[in-house]
Formats: C-alpha cells, structure tokens, sequence
C-alpha cells in the first residue's frame, strides 16, 4: 500500500493557512474590512508598513474581498494610519506604543 505524499509545507506557510479564515473587522473609510489579527502579523509584514509599502502591507493583512475593496477605496495616509492603529488595537496591541521591558524584580547588590 503506497500513499500519496503531499509537499512539506514550511512553518510561515503553516501560519499562513492557520491565520486564513481567521479575521477581525474593523472600519476603514467607513467601511468594515476584514483584517488578520495583529498578533499573527508577521515581522516582515510590519517592515512593510515601516517602509510605507501601504499596499503591500495591506495585501498581507486583509482578506482578499477587503484588499480588493481597500484599492477601491484609495485611503488617505491619514486614513491608513487609523486604520492600521485600529487594526493593531483590535488584539489589545497599540503600533509603535510599546512600554519596553519590565523592570527587574531581583534587586541589585550594590558593592
């Protein structure tokens, strides 16, 4: 009995496919596009965003119905910057608003 073997599939692939389907919505020039959430976004996905490649990022963050209506909707900087804020906001993150480490819970000996 032989069976058929499928590719491997990578692990960002694995995300990939985990994370489709899997959306949350939020508003975008008054419309509801479905967004991944943020704590699944990849890290080259937010050097996307940091480079200003809107629609890249885009792309990668949306669901394709949404990307579509998002090149429709030719959003304002202005109004890209909310919306990837809210989409950020929509898992409990915030862009660019990290409070750094925790302090150190052991004392330091001083000498």
């Amino acid at each position: 009995m032989e069976l058929d073997e499928e590719p491997e599939t990578t692990a960002a692939e694995a995300q990939e496919i985990e994370a489709e389907g899997h959306y949350v919505i939020v508003e975008l020039c008054g419309e509801e596009v479905e967004v991944v959430p943020a704590a699944a976004w990849r890290s080259s996905w937010q050097r996307m965003l940091n480079r200003g490649d809107l629609d890249g990022f885009a792309e990668k963050v949306l669901s394709p119905e949404s990307y579509e209506l998002y090149l429709e909707l030719d959003p304002t900087i202005k109004d890209f910057l909310q919306f990837s804020q809210d989409a950020a906001e929509s898992s409990g993150e915030s862009l660019g608003n990290s409070s750094g480490p925790a302090p150190s819970s052991r004392r330091t000996r001083r000498r």
